[in-house]
């Protein structure tokens, strides 16, 4: 039997739907909550995102700042944009749009933004509490992949998952949270890939987290058979979207499996949505 598509917008829809009253709620205290994005000049990508923001605040009714500066913007001149962020009581969360212009450093920008404020999650402090079991704002991608693989309803307590790339969005902080719920978890890399190991991880695997950015770098024939697959990678191939697993051979063996576009994608921005909510009481405790 084919798989079973994961499809992240029915489960954005549910909630951005559980957010309005919250919004509500916490506009009758007095709270306004405004998300303020920084980018720096143009890229299609970073631009589609930022629509995507916007459209998700305008329905949950937070209000949506867009700061946009040209290419030539320095560090220092950045570093201030956000500084001032950071004092603006008006202001409840903040992201950076990535990716920057050549030779700015998005690391030191990204640990100056206040905690409290970090709706992507992705300050050392925030990070820190994730390492803890205890997180506050965690990276907005990996919430979704938890999102849609708690879809499915199994227990993922002892489950053995294989998530391919380990980077400080997605492939750490999802493999953080499966450790949480008890999950044994195998990260692979490039270091996996090049001593010819990583179709023997992934052969393993009950549930496949797949975030590395190269079409079919993970093979469909060695996907575990009722396996859960979740590709986080969004690649341009001709004028096709497609993800990092070789889709159709792969959704022929697994339980389930989420389509590129429309899986992980409309949770990311959900999951931002939530954490803004979510930063705004951290403000007022």
């Amino acid at each position: 039997m084919p798989a079973q598509l994961l499809k992240g917008g029915p489960i954005a829809a549910a909630i951005k739907e559980q957010l309005g009253p919250q919004v509500q709620e916490l506009r009758s205290q007095g709270v306004a909550l405004a998300l303020a994005a920084v980018q720096v000049g143009e890229n299609p990508a970073s631009a589609v995102y930022v629509r995507q923001q916007q459209k998700g605040c305008e329905e949950v009714g937070i209000a949506y700042h867009l700061h946009q500066l040209p290419a030539d913007t320095d560090q220092p001149a950045l570093a201030a944009c956000l500084q001032r962020l950071n004092a603006d009581p008006a202001v409840t969360g903040v992201i950076l749009q990535l990716p920057l212009p050549g030779g700015v450093n998005p690391r030191p920008l990204q640990a100056l933004i206040a905690p409290a404020k970090d709706v992507e999650g992705v300050s050392p402090a925030n990070l820190g509490w994730l390492t803890y079991g205890t997180p506050r704002l965690a990276p907005c991608t990996a919430l979704g992949v938890m999102e849609l693989i708690a879809s499915t309803g199994v227990d993922l307590y002892g489950k053995s998952v294989t998530v391919v790339g380990h980077s400080e969005i997605v492939g750490k902080p999802v493999a953080l949270l499966l450790l949480d719920k008890f999950a044994t978890v195998s990260i692979c890399h490039v270091g996996t890939a090049e001593r010819g190991e990583l179709a023997d991880y992934v052969r393993r695997g009950e549930i496949l987290v797949v975030a590395v950015g190269k079409p079919a770098v993970v093979r469909g024939d060695w996907v575990r058979p009722g396996a859960i697959v979740v590709d986080v990678g969004i690649n341009r191939v001709g004028e096709k979207i497609v993800g990092d697993v070789e889709f159709e051979p792969a959704a022929e063996r697994a339980a389930f499996i989420t389509p590129v576009p429309g899986g992980v994608g409309p949770l990311t921005v959900a999951m931002l949505l939530r954490n803004t909510v979510a930063a705004a009481r951290l403000q007022q405790a």
